[in-house]
């Protein structure tokens, strides 16, 4: 059984993982990252964020083409689904993404060690594939596990009918009746893709609304966007139960206190994610855990353990890939003596639907609760020059910003690009802006970003037009 030395290494190539790896390497690490798939990149690169982005990006364009041209003078007949090979130019996108990883890993000379890691003791880790094992130990290691679909007892997936997101991303046919338990950002991302290419979505969420982790005017803004285009939902009602039939699946539904059943072809459980630590033998050396099963860090992310450090979806704090990214650049700079930082504050979050919603800061709901005193702005896209241009109307731009200092707390986006819109709004926060500072910026028309502008015209009672 062979052993190597490194300063570093790291345990999963997701977001959070590659990123601390590569930087570590450039800071003059000698690094390792182990890594039990196959390929390069995480849950996010392989079935997460991009092969679910692909196929978006797809299904709407061919929904476009199917029913959304003859608007713009352009008429199209006998348009078809080649479901393989919109399936195949989704792997080939993640193909890309993995063994441009590899190049990276390559040029960094950071070492891919292939396998399932266990930690023996707190700087020496067993890495197992198949049956070859060997031992790898280092001065620091840093846990980057990331995450899994949350499982639901009443709903135990067997990968055929009753799915989580990751076979929700290789279905071999449209199913006609799609039910998606769980009305968070996976559930509707994955259901616009198959209600886009013919499939009868309905949506149950347990809670009163959909994306309780946006604002709620914008999250019931976005609802109705979906009803608009054929997406169901019954809210406040749980799944409890199902029964396999000849062609489907039966669920029994209780919508509080009132039962029923529904039927579907296949059923799609995407009712969140939980740390992945399972296996890792972190509790055994000592690492201290949440009541959530994440790991507990200080602010220089190092565990209980010394030595032992962790970043990403694996402890508290939005599961999202740019945060994890965040996570793995600071603590790299953080061991090399750098003062790494991650702003909490200003993270984006974002829902790929179409229209795209996006957020960064507070809701109106969390400035409530810390009793922030807000003004708040607003510019639907019905009034941008550009979104008329495009067709895309639907949404608004929403600020926030502290009513006695006009410091931006807060933005959010419904509408299209909301993805790419955030990001001025990001930096603008980052940076200490006022809503007089992007309301004094010239921005570019016709633009979607005007929106922006007007929204902090808005926020002083001045926009021009609405």
């Amino acid at each position: 059984m062979a052993t190597e030395a490194y300063d570093l290494v790291v345990i999963g190539s997701g977001p959070g993982g590659y990123v601390a790896a590569i930087r570590a390497a450039q800071l003059g690490m000698r690094v390792a990252c182990i890594e039990k798939m196959p390929t390069l990149g995480g849950t996010c690169l392989n079935v997460g964020c991009i092969p679910s982005k692909a196929l978006l990006d797809s299904s709407e364009l061919y929904h476009q083409a199917a029913d959304g041209l003859a608007v713009h003078g352009i008429t199209t007949t006998g348009v078809t689904l080649d479901l393989p090979a919109m399936m195949a130019r989704k792997d080939k996108v993640v193909k890309l993404g993995s063994s441009g990883l590899g190049s990276l890993f390559k040029k960094n000379k950071i070492d891919w060690v292939r396998g399932a890691a266990r930690f023996a003791e707190a700087r020496r880790i067993v890495v197992r594939d198949g049956e070859s094992e060997q031992t790898i130990t280092g001065s620091r290691i840093l846990i980057a596990t990331g995450s899994e679909p949350s499982p639901l007892a009443s709903l135990p997936c067997d990968g055929e009918r009753i799915i989580s997101s990751t076979e929700a991303l290789g279905l071999s046919q449209v199913p006609r009746r799609l039910l998606v338990i769980g009305g968070g950002a996976i559930g509707l991302e994955l259901g616009s893709v198959w209600l886009r290419l013919g499939a009868q979505v309905t949506v149950i969420e347990f809670l009163d609304r959909i994306v309780p982790m946006m604002d709620r005017q914008m999250g019931g803004q976005l609802q109705k966007a979906l009803q608009k285009q054929g997406m169901s939902f019954q809210l406040q009602t749980a799944a409890t139960g199902a029964v396999r039939t000849a062609d489907g699946v039966k669920v029994m539904l209780d919508a509080q206190g009132t039962a029923s059943e529904v039927e579907a072809d296949v059923v799609l459980v995407a009712v969140g994610r939980r740390p992945h630590s399972a296996g890792l033998g972190a509790r055994e050396i000592g690492v201290t855990f949440d009541e959530r099963g994440r790991i507990v860090v200080n602010e220089r992310f190092e565990t209980s353990v010394a030595g032992v450090f962790a970043i990403g979806d694996v402890i508290p704090g939005p599961m999202l890939a740019h945060k994890a990214e965040e996570e793995g650049m600071a603590v790299a700079e953080m061991m090399a003596g750098h003062a790494g930082h991650v702003s909490y504050g200003t993270i984006p979050n974002v829902v790929y639907t179409w229209p795209e919603l996006a957020s960064v800061g507070l809701s109106e709901e969390d400035a409530a609760q810390q009793g922030v005193q807000v003004a708040i702005g607003s510019c639907p896209f019905q009034a941008n020059a550009r979104a008329r241009c495009l067709g895309e109307t639907t949404g608004s731009v929403k600020m926030l910003a502290d009513a006695r200092s006009d410091r931006i707390v807060g933005v959010h986006i419904l509408g299209p690009r909301a993805s790419d819109l955030i990001a001025e709004a990001a930096v603008a926060m980052e940076f200490g802006a006022s809503a007089e500072d992007i309301a004094r910026s010239v921005h570019a028309h016709p633009t979607l970003p005007e929106a922006l502008k007007e929204a902090a015209l808005a926020v002083g009672k001045r926009a021009i037009h609405l």
